[in-house]
């Protein structure tokens, strides 16, 4: 079944992700007859925090699967309005969800294709009259059937009234009418100026009820996304340089407050990956342990 895409005039209010207070109560997936359905709500349940954002995700999977059932009862069934925003800070798992999404609707059958084409404002914006809508229009047809990603696309409206980056933007309006069968939009960046971008154009606000506010992580989930990254490599901390760890990730985030979130605990743990290979390749006879431990001299 192919889940149509539409706009409608009289469009709800915008849907905003909130904080959560408790437990979300998540739709039972055990019955799915679609198993890679499953394994990727699975692998989004599996992210570390965005308790508000898997909220929301599974809330939109339970809509469209109503939407099914009603149907096959010849019911009415709303029309799926899937523009979104996703405003939060850089490594906060932005573009990991649009992944996650678009392969989601691939199995649920709202995309065809369910791909993902990342653009930033240069991939848009040409150097003279005409040359942006052409940019534009080779972009979207690459994202027929699947997500268009803009990240920091606030960035479009910085130029003001002559900048071409206006051009974009109404190029984009235009495409999302012309393919709103076929096409999800998703604007990504920082909460408080994709909030101004989006009053800059008053087509803009009413095409994109969802908006999805992607929080900085806590210090506990950072070392736990630290953890998880070094099992998926099969690595793992000694007792001491977890403390260690856990107190470089407190005392950059001192320094340089959410500086990449999700990013700099990624590059921690590669620095500590190569730190650990130069300590160990010249010793012979290097137990399974010894390979996969990453001590505190790896750290600090």
């Amino acid at each position: 079944m192919s889940i149509k895409i539409t706009f409608r005039s009289n469009l709800p209010p915008v849907l905003q992700t909130q904080p959560m207070t408790s437990e979300p109560e998540l739709p039972d997936y055990a019955g799915s007859s679609n198993k890679k359905t499953e394994e990727i709500i699975t692998e989004l349940d599996s992210l570390i925090g965005l308790e508000s954002v898997k909220k929301l995700i599974h809330e939109l999977y339970a809509f469209v699967e109503i939407c099914k059932r009603r149907e096959k009862e010849k019911l009415n069934t709303e029309p799926l309005v899937l523009h979104t925003v996703f405003s939060g800070n850089p490594g906060t798992g932005k573009t990991t969800v649009a992944r996650l999404i678009g392969r989601l609707f691939k199995e649920m059958g709202v995309l065809p294709k369910g791909h993902i084409i990342e653009c930033e404002r240069a991939d848009l914006v040409g150097e003279y009259v005409g040359h942006t809508a052409n940019k534009t229009r080779e972009l979207v047809k690459k994202a027929l059937g699947g997500i268009l990603f803009i990240d920091e696309a606030y960035s479009l409206a910085r130029g003001g009234e002559k900048d071409f980056g206006k051009e974009a933007i109404d190029a984009l309006v235009k495409a999302m009418e012309d393919h709103k069968d076929n096409l999800i939009l998703i604007l990504a960046g920082y909460k408080v100026e994709m909030d101004a971008f989006i009053k800059t154009n008053p087509g803009l606000r009413s095409r994109f009820p969802l908006h999805i506010d992607f929080p900085d992580y806590s210090l506990d989930e950072l070392m736990s996304i630290g953890e998880q990254m070094l099992t998926g490599r099969q690595y793992t901390f000694s007792p001491q340089a977890k403390i260690v760890f856990r107190r470089n990730l407190q005392n950059m985030n001192a320094i340089q407050p959410y500086s990449g979130n999700a990013r700099m605990v990624r590059n921690f743990v590669e620095k500590a990956i190569r730190r650990q290979a130069v300590r160990l390749y010249r010793q012979p006879n290097l137990s399974r342990e010894d390979l996969m431990c990453i001590k505190e001299v790896d750290i600090s």
